[in-house]
């Protein structure tokens, strides 16, 4: 019997460890299973994400969850309008050095200096914070006192955003929103979630959880992400996919000038190969389908268009936009991109 190649081992054991993760998050989760399941795909691709929803939908909770089941440091940040970048990046203190005699500049880490960040109501702080947080975002690192100092591995921001309060917030630019790999929608639950939730919040049961993974075996699994296979015709559909967004590219579907100011960037089209490589792992496979784009493509591209004014004084979201793409542009088969490479 032929033995299976390391890189098909090691899938297998990332999509074992994505069940029990999910079986475990599940313990204090009632649903949001696409929100788990688009969470640690992001995590899985070395992304950060936005969790967009009202008040009281367990996003704090779930963050937390993650972090337990993935014996991981956990930071909660909560954001405040006074908030300064030195409170979440550290700062230089001056203290007493006891074998010189001296005072001296000794580096005091802030809470940035865990493996998961919650920024919790990131809209909150002014621009200037929220441009400390993305540049250690960026750079897994951050820099006082003319000093670098290397965040530790793995690092991941998920910052929580409240659609509805917008008095005394400062919203993320779309350039910054742009840093995020997933913008990810938290809806409420439905009527059998809502009674379980209550049932389970309002007893004495306490629920315990087994951690899954520690920071090295992530790291790997990273490493096992980027391995999965991606063919032409899956790489031409998130480019056309893309593309798409843009009301002035050639060929773009008509009510795309009509509904979009500005389009998607480059930066959408490499986390849709990314997004749809850690779909394909975690559900066991070595290579991606233009399925998996089209799953992951809501996330990807939801906070990467700007609407029109006609598209807003109709009401129409850009989840409905990306619906509408994904029924327009023409899936291509592997057989088609090989005509096309003859």
């Amino acid at each position: 019997m032929p033995t299976a190649s390391p890189e098909a081992q090691a899938i297998r054991e990332l999509a074992a460890a994505y069940e029990r993760m999910t079986e475990q998050i599940g313990k204090v989760i009632v649903g949001q299973s696409t929100v788990v399941e688009q969470l640690l795909m992001a995590m899985f691709s070395r992304g950060h994400c936005l969790l967009v929803g009202v008040p009281g939908l367990a996003k704090t909770l779930l963050v937390s969850t993650v972090a337990k089941i993935l014996h991981l440091s956990f930071k909660r940040i909560q954001f405040t309008p006074d908030l300064m970048p030195s409170d979440i990046t550290g700062t230089d203190i001056l203290q007493d050095d006891p074998e010189t005699g001296r005072r001296k500049f000794t580096f005091l880490p802030g809470p940035l200096f865990a493996n998961i960040i919650l920024a919790d109501e990131i809209n909150r702080t002014p621009p200037k914070t929220q441009a400390a947080l993305l540049e250690a975002m960026q750079e897994h690192h951050v820099t006082a006192g003319g000093h670098t100092y290397p965040l530790p591995e793995p690092f991941f921001v998920l910052a929580t955003q409240n659609p509805i309060e917008q008095e005394g917030t400062y919203p993320l630019p779309e350039a910054q929103q742009d840093r995020f790999m997933f913008n990810i929608r938290v809806n409420y639950p439905n009527r059998e979630e809502e009674i379980r939730i209550m049932k389970a919040t309002t007893s004495t049961h306490k629920v315990e959880l087994t951690p899954i993974l520690d920071g090295s075996q992530i790291q790997e699994l990273q490493r096992v992400v980027r391995q999965a296979v991606v063919a032409d015709h899956v790489f031409a559909y998130a480019a056309d996919l893309v593309r798409a967004t843009r009301p002035k590219e050639p060929g773009v579907p008509k009510f795309i000038p009509e509904l979009v100011a500005w389009g998607a960037g480059p930066r959408a089209s490499q986390y849709l190969i990314l997004g749809g490589k850690a779909r394909a792992v975690l559900h066991g496979r070595l290579h991606v389908t233009t399925e998996d784009i089209k799953e992951v493509a809501y996330p990807v591209l939801r906070h990467r268009m700007m609407t029109t004014f006609n598209a807003d004084a109709e009401g129409i979201t850009t989840d409905q936009i990306i619906q509408r793409l994904i029924e327009t542009i023409p899936t291509p088969t592997e057989e088609a991109a090989a005509k096309v490479r003859r």
